[in-house]
């Protein structure tokens, strides 16, 4: 008889963890680590000096919080900007820039896209989450769920960027565990780089193809201008 497998709130805690070094690392073409120890706290809390949080919902229900100090706002700004070929010089100096915290709002989508994809492929549940909301704030602001959960768990993990600079992640959830039942095949992740690959590779797209095509309408080709 096979081991049963569980997969509990830490080990969700990982996942997102994972997203949020893949996504950031991938943005800036530089190294994101995290500490090896996570905290367990009682609430989650806006920080100076941008706040961000997301709230994700379904197959179970939670919030992500995550805060940036100024110094680790701005290097990821200014480091995934200057990767997009925007010259330094027009880059926003200071972390209150709304342009900041625009960008810091968008990566957080997408890290907590990729989440929801680890979580459709690893646990086969499905989670939905909203829009990130952003603030540079000055002190403490404390956000919770806006839901009963039965055994609520907070935890906070510690970011460092590839110059030092330090923010830190909290997730608010359930305490829950997902018990592998019987073995099966994870769907594969979609990678958009491969499926334009493909397409562009495609035999219906090859010239000799498209001139094997039969009973094209010349007429209508020439009135729309093609």
């Amino acid at each position: 008889m096979s081991k049963t497998i569980t997969v509990s709130t830490d080990d969700i805690l990982l996942m997102l963890c994972n997203s949020v070094t893949n996504v950031l690392g991938a943005a800036t073409n530089t190294e994101i680590g995290y500490s090896a120890m996570v905290q367990k706290i009682n609430k989650t809390c806006l920080k100076p000096d941008i706040g961000t949080f997301v709230l994700f919902d379904g197959g179970f229900s939670g919030l992500v919080v995550i805060n940036f100090t100024a110094p680790a706002a701005l290097e990821i700004y200014r480091t995934y900007m200057s990767n997009m070929g925007i010259p330094l010089e027009e880059l926003a100096a200071v972390h209150t820039s709304d342009e900041v915290g625009n960008v810091l709002g968008e990566l957080m989508n997408q890290i907590v896209g990729d989440f929801t994809g680890k979580v459709g492929q690893q646990l086969l549940t499905s989670i939905t989450q909203n829009q990130p909301k952003m603030l540079t704030i000055n002190k403490e602001v404390v956000v919770s769920i806006n839901t009963n959960l039965d055994r609520p768990q907070a935890r906070r993990v510690t970011f460092k960027t590839n110059r030092h600079n330090i923010f830190y992640l909290e997730l608010a959830m359930d305490k829950t565990e997902f018990i592998k039942l019987h073995d099966f095949e994870s769907p594969d992740e979609l990678n958009p780089d491969e499926i334009l690959r493909q397409n562009s590779l495609s035999p219906t797209n090859s010239p000799a193809t498209a001139a094997s095509q039969p009973d094209i309408d010349i007429d209508l080709l020439e009135e729309l201008g093609i």
